[in-house]
């Protein structure tokens, strides 16, 4: 009887067991990797969006009747750990793609494991022209507008300034590099009388503001491109208004009107800089406000743009695995290209030729209200207006 029972007793344990691979089967896994421990000001918004949009998408009945479930990992800021981790979420945990990524010599590593073994990427975040261009493949695709296309929206107003001496400061690493290099070429484009006096290249997340500042107010220039963000824009502005560099200056910034950049400044924030950024509180669309209100319901806080872009990779995921009736890579690449959706800033499309999105930016100038720093007199600018014509993609981009 002893025995009897115990066959019984295995029996059900297997049918149990086979019952619940069977679940797990109908889940859709994607693969999430982002430098969590190393920019928590942009990530922990960047979390609280993907969840908010996982939630929402398994609310509605997940992907074509399965559950969607996300696989995060924290990828310290390092490339090699980054592929570490793709490797891991590949090999072990069997994801249907990868998603995320922040730094942009990180989204190049993830996109560089991504070609070699041929899954589909997602990037999230990372701004380097080189993730859709002269290091573009077939499995990468990318959400946020690049670097060129901020550079051309912060060039429109740049432009009209009548200064003609620009200095540069930025972090010397892939997205720093690359800004400087597009602004540079497209200012100069449009203002052929330029002169670049000066360019400091800080170590990212190490920057010594005093030197820096020093040297950009000893080359007298009359405009300064910023590029640094988080604590080295914290440091760098501190230094700037104690020694007076941004009087009578002009200053153009990437990304310093995102809230998780501007809020730290506080009452120290400079004004009259022209920045890329996220004014969330004075956006006043349908598509805005649903998610606004969806946000602050679920979390009792405002969004940053980390929050956007969570909330938007996943909710494009979403839509490629729908279309794409499949986990198959090419299935998914096929799918992806030249896929239109909704999103919070309005209706985008991942182009075919370039894998980009059109997610656009908002423009506007930095203020202080109340003793902290806000974005006035913003606009949104659609991507697909910020973007070279498909001749000039082509040269930039090599044959999948």
């Amino acid at each position: 009887m002893r025995a009897r029972n115990y066959f019984v007793g295995a029996a059900f344990a297997l049918l149990a067991g086979g019952m619940a691979n069977s679940a797990l089967a109908q889940d859709i896994k994607i693969g999430e990797i982002n430098s969590y421990s190393l920019l928590p000001a942009f990530t922990e918004p960047y979390r609280k969006g993907w969840q908010l949009a996982v939630e929402e998408i398994n609310a509605a009945g997940g992907i074509n009747g399965k559950k969607l479930v996300v696989i995060s990992k924290d990828d310290g800021g390092k490339p090699a750990d980054a592929q570490t981790a793709a490797n891991e979420l590949v090999s072990s945990e069997g994801v249907a793609m990868l998603t995320g990524t922040f730094l942009s010599n990180i989204g190049l590593a993830v996109s560089d494991f991504a070609n070699q073994k041929k899954v589909f990427f997602l990037a999230a975040e990372p701004l380097t022209d080189a993730v859709t261009w002269s290091k573009g493949n077939k499995y990468t695709f990318r959400l946020r507008p690049s670097n060129y296309m901020q550079a051309a929206m912060l060039v429109e107003a740049a432009a009209k300034l009548p200064a003609k001496r620009w200095a540069t400061i930025a972090p010397n690493y892939e997205y720093g590099q690359s800004a400087v290099a597009v602004f540079k070429k497209l200012m100069s484009e449009k203002r052929p009388d330029i002169q670049w006096v000066d360019e400091q290249w800080p170590p990212q997340g190490k920057i010594d503001a005093g030197p820096v500042v020093q040297a950009v107010a000893a080359a007298n220039p009359e405009a300064i491109l910023n590029v640094t963000f988080g604590a080295d824009l914290v440091k760098l502005v501190r230094e700037g208004n104690t020694r007076g560099l941004f009087k009578g200056r002009e200053v153009v910034s990437f990304l310093t009107g995102e809230p998780e950049y501007l809020d730290p400044l506080k009452d120290e924030t400079p004004e009259g800089w022209i920045v890329t950024g996220y004014p969330w509180y004075s956006i006043k669309t349908p598509e805005h406000d649903a998610f606004l209100k969806a946000y602050q319901t679920k979390y009792n806080d405002y969004p940053r743009l980390g929050s956007i872009v969570g909330y938007q990779t996943i909710k494009a995921a979403a839509a490629i695995l729908a279309k794409a009736g499949s986990t198959d890579p090419e299935k998914l690449i096929a799918a992806a290209e030249g896929i239109s959706m909704p999103s919070p800033f309005g209706e985008i499309t991942f182009r075919k030729i370039d894998h980009q999105s059109t997610l656009g930016a908002f423009v506007g100038k930095t203020a202080l209200k109340d003793g902290k720093g806000v974005m006035v007199d913003s606009v949104y600018k659609k991507g697909a207006d910020y973007l070279p014509s498909d001749a000039e993609v082509e040269k930039l981009r090599p044959k999948d």
